[in-house]
């Protein structure tokens, strides 16, 4: 299978599991919105609720950096600035949700 078809494959699935978690993510963010801390972190302190919203952040951030990646493939042409910007934007999308993953499961 080719490099391309691959990435494709990827976004499409990334995109349909993207749509429920997004829809559980936005209902349990108006929920917790106006609550206090420490029922943000009881919420976070469940197993599910953590399961949920790290399955939604990975999702996310994957979704997004192979999305941007094809904007770089179609409009940068040098290549060696394409190369560290979806480098760039490859390690963003691994640190930003290990960061996040980290500072809730040292809530507890």
């Amino acid at each position: 299978m080719h490099q391309s078809t691959k990435k494709w494959i990827t976004i499409k699935f990334s995109s349909i599991i993207l749509i429920p978690l997004m829809l559980w993510f936005i209902v349990n963010l108006t929920s917790i919105y106006d609550e206090s801390y420490i029922e943000i972190v009881n919420f976070f302190s469940k197993t599910s609720s953590k399961a949920l919203y790290f399955s939604f952040l990975i999702a996310a951030f994957s979704f997004f950096s192979l999305t941007i990646s094809e904007v770089f493939e179609d409009y940068i042409k040098n290549e060696k600035i394409k190369n560290v910007a979806t480098k760039i934007l490859y390690a963003f999308a691994i640190v930003i949700p290990l960061i996040t993953i980290s500072s809730i499961l040292s809530l507890n």
